[in-house]
C-alpha cells in the first residue's frame, strides 16, 4: 500500500554507533563518509569503481528477522541506501589492544607487505570466516576475487585465510556477541515509513513498500532507480553524472523474492547473484558457474539480477544466457503489470521497452525440459573479475531422429544489445545435429552480427570467437570424452 508516513532522515549503525541523518545527498557515498565525515580511515580508496577492494566494508541487513552480513565497496555504496542497516569498518574488529583472529593470522603468515589493500582483504576473510569456519581453497579464492594486492603474491594471504580458526571461534566474535542487540534496534528501525530526504536535484526516496515504490514512480517518472548501484556507482565516481532525483529500492523485501515451481525459477528484481546462487546452481548450474566469473564477491553481492537486466548493457552477462532459455520479464507501472519476454526488453543500445515511471519487479526463468541442452560461455581477457568480450548461450532441443527441434542462440558483447542469432538458428532448424549443420549455422553468424573494435577485443576477433563458440556447443553435447573446460581445483 502507499505509504502515509513520511521519515525525513536515514537511520543505520555505524559499528556500534547510531546514525541519522537528514542532510545527505543523493549521491554521497559511504566510503567518502567514512573517510571525511568520521574519520575511519582504515577504508581505503583504491580504483573507485568496486575493482580494487580496498573498500570493502560489512552491511548487515534483517532478512526475515535474521541479520545477515555481506562484505561490499564503499566506494560505489550511497549513503542513502543504508537506512536500516549496520556498517561494519575494519575499526570494530579489534578488541582493546588484541588484534582480531582474522588480523592476527594476517600478522603471522605475513599477509601484508605496504599495507593499503590489508583493510580490504580481512574484512572480506571476516566476511567469510563469518559464514565458514573452516573454507577450502576454493571457497577462500571466491571470497577473494575483488580484492586486489600488488604486493604479497596472495599465498601467504592464502595461508592466513586457511589459519584463522586456529585463533579464535566466529560463536565469540564481537559479532556474534551484539547480535541480539543489533537486532533489536535494527528492527526498531524499520517503521514502515517511506523516507523521503532532501529537494529537488539533492532529494532521494526509499518507498515504504513495492506498490509504494509504483507510486513514488508516477510522481517521478525520470527519477534514477538504484538497486545494486554496481553500475550506477560508476556513473558518479568515474563520470560525475547528477543521478537525482534517486529511488533506492535494494530494501524492499518483496523485490528479494525467489519462488520455483516445476516449470522455472522467478527471480526479483532485487535479488543479488549471491542470493540467486543456491537455486541456479541447484536446477541451472550453467548460470551458477556463469555467476562465479561476474565481477568479485563484493559486486556479486550487491549487483542484482534485475539491474543487470533493466541497465540493458550489450555485454550485460545475464540477459544472453535468460534470452536462451525463453526468460520472460515481468514490468509495473502504478497497478498494472505486463510480462513480456526479455528478448523483447532490448530495443536498441540504451533503449529497452520500459515507460516512463516502469519499473521491471521480476523475471521468470524456464528450467530446460528433460533431454535439452544448454550452455554458456563467456570469453573475456582474465578469466575472472572481467567485463566480457564475447559472451554466448545455446538452447538445444532434438526430435527423436535427433534432428534440431527447437535452437535458440543468444550472444552479447556482439550487438548495441543483447540479441538472438537468428540467421544462425534458422541455418539449423530442422537439421541434422552434425558438423555440416553447425558449419552452415558458424557461417550464418556473420549475417547476424557485425561486432566493433574496442579495448576488450577487435571486431574480427568477435566474430571468431562467436562462430567457434557454435562447434564448441556442438562438441560437448555430442562427445562423451573430456571436458573441455576443467578447473584447477578439479583437475587436482
Amino acid at each position: 500500500m502507499v505509504s502515509n508516513n513520511v521519515r525525513n532522515s536515514i537511520r543505520f549503525l555505524l559499528n556500534d554507533r547510531e546514525v541519522n541523518l537528514d542532510a545527505v545527498g543523493p549521491s554521497s557515498t559511504l566510503l567518502d563518509f567514512l573517510r571525511i565525515e568520521r574519520g575511519l580511515t582504515g577504508t581505503k580508496e583504491g580504483c573507485a569503481e568496486g575493482d580494487c577492494g580496498a573498500c570493502t566494508v560489512l552491511v548487515g541487513r534483517l532478512v526475515d528477522g535474521n541479520l545477515a552480513y555481506q562484505s561490499v565497496n564503499a566506494c560505489i555504496r550511497f549513503v542513502g541506501s543504508l537506512d536500516g542497516c549496520h556498517v561494519v569498518t575494519v575499526e570494530h574488529l579489534g578488541q582493546g589492544d588484541t588484534l582480531h583472529p582474522v588480523q592476527q593470522a594476517m600478522v603471522d603468515f605475513h599477509g601484508s607487505q605496504c599495507g593499503f589493500c590489508t583493510p580490504g582483504f580481512v574484512m572480506s576473510l571476516y566476511a567469510l570466516w563469518m559464514q565458514d569456519r573452516q573454507p577450502d581453497d576454493q571457497r577462500i579464492e571466491k571470497a577473494l576475487q575483488g580484492n586486489l594486492c600488488r604486493c604479497t603474491g596472495y599465498e601467504s594471504i592464502m595461508r592466513a585465510a586457511r589459519a584463522i580458526s586456529s585463533y579464535g571461534d566466529p560463536k565469540n566474535d564481537p559479532l556474534a556477541a551484539e547480535r541480539a542487540a543489533v537486532i533489536k534496534t535494527l528492527s526498531g528501525y524499520a517503521d514502515g515509513s517511506r523516507v523521503d530526504v532532501g529537494s529537488g536535484q539533492q532529494r532521494f526516496v526509499l518507498p515504504a513498500d513495492v506498490d509504494d515504490l509504483a507510486a513514488v514512480l508516477e510522481a517521478e517518472p525520470n527519477a534514477t532507480i538504484v538497486a545494486g548501484a554496481t553500475d550506477v556507482g560508476l556513473w558518479v565516481t568515474k563520470f560525475m553524472r547528477d543521478i537525482a532525483p534517486v529511488v533506492f529500492i535494494s530494501h524492499l523485501e518483496e523485490l528479494h523474492a525467489i519462488s520455483e515451481n516445476e516449470a522455472g525459477i522467478t527471480i526479483g528484481a532485487c535479488v543479488s547473484y549471491s542470493a540467486a546462487f543456491d537455486a541456479l546452481a541447484e536446477r541451472l548450474p550453467q548460470l551458477s558457474t556463469l555467476i562465479d566469473r561476474i565481477a568479485g564477491e563484493q559486486i556479486r553481492n550487491m549487483g542484482t539480477i534485475g539491474g543487470n537486466i533493466a541497465n540493458g548493457s550489450p555485454i550485460g552477462d545475464m540477459p544472453p544466457p535468460l534470452i536462451a532459455l525463453g526468460a520472460k520479464l515481468t514490468l509495473r507501472k502504478g497497478d498494472r503489470q505486463r510480462t513480456i519476454l526479455l528478448e523483447d526488453f532490448f530495443v536498441d543500445y540504451g533503449k529497452q521497452d520500459r515507460e516512463k515511471g516502469e519499473f521491471v519487479e521480476s523475471v521468470f526463468v524456464p528450467v530446460p525440459a528433460g533431454g535439452a541442452e544448454f550452455r554458456v560461455y563467456k570469453v573475456s581477457k582474465r578469466r575472472d573479475e572481467d567485463i566480457t568480450s564475447v559472451l554466448a548461450a545455446f538452447y538445444l532441443e532434438r526430435d527423436d531422429a535427433g534432428n534440431v527441434a527447437t535452437i535458440r542462440a543468444a550472444y552479447g558483447g556482439m550487438a548495441a544489445t543483447p540479441k538472438r542469432a537468428a540467421a544462425a538458428e534458422a541455418a539449423l532448424a530442422g537439421q541434422p545435429w552434425n558438423s555440416g549443420s553447425v558449419e552452415a549455422a558458424m557461417a550464418a553468424v556473420d549475417a547476424d552480427f557485425t561486432p566493433l573494435t574496442d579495448m576488450r577485443a577487435s571486431s574480427g576477433y568477435r566474430a571468431l570467437v562467436a562462430r567457434n563458440l557454435v562447434q564448441r556447443f556442438l562438441q560437448e553435447t555430442t562427445s562423451s570424452g573430456t571436458p573441455v573446460t576443467v578447473s584447477r581445483h578439479a583437475a587436482a
